[in-house]
Formats: C-alpha cells, sequence, structure tokens
C-alpha cells in the first residue's frame, strides 16, 4: 500500500466511539428515568413503615399501662380506695372531703 491508499480512520474511530459513550449514557439514563417512581414509592414504603411501627411501639406502651393500671385494680386494694376517694369522693368515717374548683373564666 502507498501512503495515498491508506485511509485515516482517527476521526471516524474517534466518532464511533463518541456515539457508543452516548448511546450508553442515553441508556443509563432510560433506565433512571423508568426506575424513578419507583424508587420514590419505595421511599414512601420506608417512610411509611417507619411511622406504623412508631404508632405500634406507641400503642404497645399504652396497653402496658392499662394491663398495669387494670392489675393494681384488681389486686392492690390501696388503689381502689385512691381511686373511690379521687373519682367518687368517698371518704372514711369521721374525714371531711374538701373539693378545689377553677374559677370560671371570663368570656
Amino acid at each position: 500500500m502507498s501512503d495515498s491508499e491508506k485511509v485515516d480512520l482517527g476521526i471516524v474511530s474517534k466518532l464511533t466511539k463518541a456515539v457508543i459513550v452516548l448511546i450508553v449514557a442515553a441508556i443509563v439514563f432510560g433506565v433512571g428515568i423508568w426506575y424513578l417512581p419507583l424508587i420514590n414509592q419505595n421511599e414512601r414504603m420506608r417512610q411509611e413503615l417507619h411511622r406504623l411501627a412508631t404508632e405500634v411501639k406507641r400503642e404497645e406502651d399504652l396497653a402496658r399501662q392499662t394491663k398495669s393500671a387494670m392489675d393494681a385494680l384488681r389486686n392492690d386494694p390501696r388503689t381502689v380506695e385512691r381511686l373511690a376517694r379521687e373519682k367518687l369522693g368517698y371518704a372514711k368515717p369521721g374525714e371531711t372531703v374538701i373539693r378545689f374548683q377553677n374559677p370560671p373564666t371570663a368570656p
């Protein structure tokens, strides 16, 4: 081959590589756009899971407190006596019950 028959493929080679890089970038971008709604849905579900776990913990604490109060009412006569005094205004014979009321608020 002579010098006149050699073809310089330098620019074509560079353009081919650039086109391949752009195609790969477009595919990656397209896959990212395709999965973006799933990623957002996943994040919303994680937040909902965290909210529900917090609510479950709060409800478990409330159930534990309620069970403790029920056990005290069933098994501790002092608790029943205290509750009767507070809620029903009961007193032992010879005791005087004094009730304090908040003053009425002006409109």
